[in-house]
């Protein structure tokens, strides 16, 4: 890890003045102008602001030439902790968020043990309240016995199920299992959408092959396709609120363009948007993710279905593993790939090159995030607003380097990918948690509220 260091603030608490900030426009254009931070709310924003002389503020930030934005809030992650922490942990995994502009995240159940209770939930939460720099919020896992948790325990953002790729007491594949869950209590279910008996039938028809690049065939379109068709047909009998994980098939866009009703969200990841199936020749195992890349086509439909809002959001779901497991060789490598650090820039070079603005690459990050789990004050620049901020360099470019980043794991699938709108400056509750590549250790996140 890079660029860590335990230096804390002076003076006021979340007290800060960042002036002379492009800030984004109400009609996503640019304007220039100063905000002002006090207990670690955003207070004010005006073009210009004087401050009286016994104002107690901490810092007084030039931003000139920067681009101020909201947090970035990751809503699927796997940070490992507990039972996983050779691959990563709730520190250093915060701080890959702090460094990449990601202010806050959902983090997923397969841990060890399993986020399946209210006992291992708060496990969770006490460790993030000791570890996280940003701030933090756990999805409770579905089990074919857990049925009363999935309703009672808080708080979390929602339910996961896991419908496929997955083993042991997480995988729910049965409408025996998957349909009390969607009938009782109201809370959101978000389900990683690939259908557990193809995928087995197609392991046998490939069993043998050793090139990563299968991966994508056993685990093929139709099995997603299959999934997210169930959970939207289960979605509508009972009018449930359903969320739909790593979209990564145009097949599905196109179902959801189609069918998708008021309640149902869906995401996307970096991954699928900007890397395919070509990606298995230059990487290897490293380009094994679930569900898995797909064809050119592919991104291009998923694409179209963000910039028309059929897809409402980015998520990375950042799943490391160490080099060591990702050279075992396939099919014993694990699939999962890193993601929180390198989103955000991602996200800003395909606006700075066109492909979308960067007022849409906000909602996408942060305001339809929260607005999707009810995420109160989060997700924009505001007066009331809680001053979880980001401030981005648009104009300098430089490449993912494995050596530069902070995720345990080392290593980064965009590996030399020349990126812009890296993070100068994150800041958490007004606190600066990250300032030009050095990390506050000593800021501590909060637990995420939702519903409201």
């Amino acid at each position: 890890m890079s660029g860590a260091s335990s230096f804390a603030p002076e003076g006021g608490q979340g007290n800060l003045l960042i002036q002379k900030a492009q800030l984004l426009g109400a009609k996503g254009d640019f304007w220039v102008g100063d905000v002002l931070v006090q207990g670690g709310k955003i207070t004010l924003v005006s073009p210009e602001i004087v401050l009286s002389t016994d104002e107690p503020i901490s810092h007084i930030i030039d931003a000139q030439g920067l681009t101020l934005l909201p947090g970035a809030i990751d809503p699927q992650v796997h940070f490992r902790e507990p039972g996983l922490e050779h691959k990563e942990d709730l520190f250093t995994a915060s701080c890959a968020c702090a460094a990449g502009g990601v202010t806050g995240f959902l983090e997923m159940p397969n841990t060890k043990p399993l986020t399946t209770t209210q006992a291992t939930l708060d496990d969770k939460l006490q460790r993030a309240a000791q570890k996280c720099l940003v701030n933090y919020g756990f999805f409770i896992g579905a089990t074919p016995e857990n049925l009363p948790d999935l309703t009672e325990a808080h708080p979390t953002p929602g339910i996961k199920i896991f419908m496929g790729s997955m083993h042991g007491d997480l995988l729910i594949d049965t409408d025996a299992i998957l349909e009390p869950i969607f009938a009782r209590g109201s809370r959101l279910i978000a389900v990683h959408a690939e259908d557990h008996s193809r995928i087995l039938s197609r392991r046998q028809l490939f069993a043998g092959q050793t090139d990563p690049a299968v991966h994508s065939q056993i685990q093929d379109v139709e099995a997603a396709l299959l999934a997210t068709k169930r959970a939207l047909a289960l979605s509508k009998k009972y009018q449930r609120r359903l969320h739909i994980l790593h979209l990564s098939t145009g097949a599905e866009a196109q179902l959801l363009r189609s069918d998708k009703p008021s309640w149902v969200t869906a995401e996307v990841t970096p991954q699928h948007l900007l890397l395919n199936t070509s990606a298995y020749a230059e990487i290897g195992t490293l380009a094994q993710m679930n569900p898995p890349l797909r064809e050119p086509e592919d991104n291009e439909i998923l694409w179209q279905a963000l910039l028309d809002g059929v897809i409402d959001f980015i998520a990375t779901d950042h799943a490391p593993h160490t080099l060591e497991e990702k050279a075992q060789g396939y099919p014993n490598t694990p699939s999962g790939m890193p993601g929180v650090e390198t989103s955000l820039p991602l996200m800003l070079t395909q606006a700075m090159q066109g492909r979308c603005t960067v007022a849409q690459v906000v909602n996408w990050m942060s305001a339809n995030v929260a607005k999707a789990y009810g995420i109160p004050h989060k997700g924009l620049i505001a007066p009331g607003y809680d001053a979880d901020l980001v401030l981005v360099d648009l104009t300098t470019y430089r490449p993912v380097r494995r050596e530069q980043l902070h995720s345990k794991c080392g290593w980064s699938p965009f590996e030399g990918w020349n990126l812009t709108g890296w993070p100068v400056m994150t800041i958490v509750g007004g606190q600066i948690v990250y300032d030009r590549g050095q990390l506050n250790t000593e800021v501590r996140g909060q637990p995420l509220t939702f519903g409201g």
